[in-house]
């Protein structure tokens, strides 16, 4: 649990400190922890670090500057969010470990009338839809305790960020008429989303570009 106590105090420092202070020290130390952690990792975890941010960045940039669901503090997306993904993944993998699978929905249950009051008031009305996508993928996805650990992990990361206004969420979701709370309650939906894609596509290149392949 090392590891987790470094990222989750790269997380909760970094974004206080960029906050309040600058973003480039955020940037630097971030960066070099990744391209740290990157040097030490194994083939795999490479592979997946590197999925990470070719799903992250693009999805960042097209979730913050088209679709304007949220907007950064000084207005284009910061270098550390990318890398910022990674150790909140690997944060949550880690941690999952110590949810059993058969508890995952369980844990979930807090949510719902949670979500039910964000739609009775009308102040997140987008909750139900991304409730519905966190549990689809808690119940059939291939790793339910990571998508039930990444839920929770997401909406603290997500609270502390919207307090200091590193970010902010949109109240009016563009393009669909719906609402949302800032932060959304179950942003973890889209965590869980990459989470997967990650997962598939790191998969799949591992069956065409087995480990022997290569030695």
């Amino acid at each position: 649990m090392q590891r987790v106590l470094v990222y989750a105090l790269t997380i909760g420092i970094g974004l206080y400190v960029s906050a309040e202070y600058a973003e480039w020290p955020v940037n630097i130390w971030c960066l070099g922890l990744f391209g740290w952690l990157f040097n030490n990792a194994e083939r795999k975890e490479r592979i997946e670090m590197l999925t990470v941010l070719a799903f992250a960045t693009p999805m960042e940039l097209f979730f913050s500057e088209v679709w304007l669901i949220y907007e950064y503090q000084r207005g284009l997306m910061p270098l550390f969010v990318p890398v910022g993904h990674w150790f909140l993944f690997d944060a949550g993998r880690r941690i999952s470990q110590y949810l059993p699978s058969r508890h995952a929905m369980l844990s979930l249950a807090p949510f719902v009338p949670l979500v039910a009051y964000g739609l009775w008031t009308g102040g997140d009305t987008s909750g139900i839809f991304l409730l519905i996508l966190v549990l689809a993928f808690t119940k059939w996805g291939p790793q339910p305790a990571l998508y039930a650990t990444m839920a929770w992990a997401a909406l603290l990361m997500e609270l502390w960020g919207t307090y200091l206004t590193n970010w902010t969420w949109a109240n009016e979701v563009p393009w669909t008429g719906l609402t949302a709370w800032n932060p959304p309650l179950l942003v973890g939906a889209f965590y869980c989303l990459g989470d997967w894609l990650v997962n598939i596509s790191v998969e799949k290149f591992e069956c065409e570009y087995p480990l022997e392949a290569i030695e």
